[in-house]
């Protein structure tokens, strides 16, 4: 049974300083493919605590502790931000769009964008007609990637591009972070920059608690998660890790519009989530929920069909398998500007990975059948 976010109290583990870096780190944009200035700010946040790190040629960022241990153990989450790509300039400055990942078309109207291009940020907004021009008794219609369109100011299509806007630019909202009631952390992009977050914050326990691992850690934050799993495909294969715990966000399904019968139930402040699924070992999860369960960590319990739909797959399936698990942060709100987790719940994600690291054996075998 899951544990009761009554049974014992909190033990919070994110500090002022880490905070800070925190807030940095989400209001910065890091979108699918365009990723290194947020790898920069987390390489840079998190070099005290590890002994060396590298960059592959994506950008997907590895930060190691104890590289010539033989047998090594890979923690990760995601860098990349769903966006947008600029698709098609119109002859009197208007600008339509294309995904780069996820991203949601209905949240789109009267949002504030930044078009990144190589003379700076330019500043535009996804325009919509006004309600008065649209009540006329016709069916009215819905947002979508043929009406949805940037207004950056201009009357000309030479003029947008004397902005240095091309076809091709990257395009990200400019919604940044904020603490709501105390209780909740607000922004765009916590899927997946909180992992990253969190599994930097687990390299600075492990410094600050004076702790030697018998085996190698590598600490990884992956590129282009958005759009296939490509950053943890690539990473997997040139680290050939032995075990890998990975970390990421999934739905908080109480509020409205959300399906329990096929989603689920679960909550944003009543725990780390641990997954079911083909692509989780059975005896790595078992690890996790022991290691829960000993430091009384509080938990929940998720079941996916065919994948989890996150890096797990990806390193699970790589190289020969390597035994892997999957900790979800609940999250309300995904892919929107707007995305909420619960304070608690990202301090006991934190200590669940870090309780897991202390169980793991240099050399444990993972196999059902020995």
């Amino acid at each position: 049974m899951a544990k009761k976010k009554t049974d014992t109290p909190h033990i919070p583990v994110v500090n002022e300083t880490s905070l800070a870096f925190f807030e940095k780190y989400i209001n910065n944009a890091s979108p699918t493919g365009f990723e290194w200035k947020g790898q920069e700010l987390w390489l840079d946040y998190l070099k005290p605590y590890i002994d060396e790190h590298y960059v592959d040629n994506y950008g997907t960022a590895v930060g190691i502790i104890n590289k010539d241990a033989e047998y090594k153990v890979v923690i990760e989450a995601h860098a990349d931000e769903i966006s947008w790509f600029v698709n098609y300039i119109t002859s009197d400055g208007l600008i339509y769009v294309i995904r780069n990942g996820g991203s949601d078309h209905q949240i789109a109207p009267s949002k504030r964008v930044n078009i990144h291009t190589d003379k700076g940020v330019v500043k535009a907004v996804f325009g919509w007609p006004a309600i008065h021009t649209r009540l006329g008794g016709e069916k009215e219609e819905a947002p979508s990637l043929k009406n949805i369109c940037l207004d950056c100011g201009c009357t000309s299509k030479d003029e947008v591009e004397q902005l240095g806007i091309h076809v091709g630019c990257v395009i990200t909202y400019e919604d940044e972070f904020m603490v709501l009631n105390n209780r909740y952390y607000v922004g765009r992009a916590l899927d997946n920059r909180v992992g990253g977050f969190m599994i930097a914050e687990v390299a600075r326990l492990l410094k600050e608690n004076n702790i030697k691992l018998p085996f190698g850690l590598y600490i990884v934050n992956a590129v282009q998660e958005e759009i296939g799993l490509r950053g943890a495909e690539m990473i997997a294969h040139r680290i050939k890790p032995n075990v890998a715990i990975v970390t990421d966000v999934t739905h908080d399904t109480t509020t409205p519009m959300i399906s329990k019968i096929t989603q689920g139930d679960l909550a944003c402040g009543k725990g780390p989530v641990v997954s079911y699924a083909p692509a989780v070992q059975t005896n790595v999860n078992k690890l996790l929920i022991a290691a829960a369960e000993k430091a009384n960590i509080p938990f929940q319990r998720q079941a996916s069909s065919r994948s989890t739909g996150t890096d797990t797959d990806a390193f699970a399936y790589s190289n020969e398998g390597v035994p892997s698990a999957l900790i979800s942060l609940p999250l309300r709100y995904m892919h929107t500007t707007v995305e909420m987790i619960h304070k608690e719940d990202v301090d006991n994600v934190i200590r669940l990975i870090y309780e897991s690291l202390l169980t793991l054996e240099a050399g444990q075998d993972f196999r059902y059948i020995r």
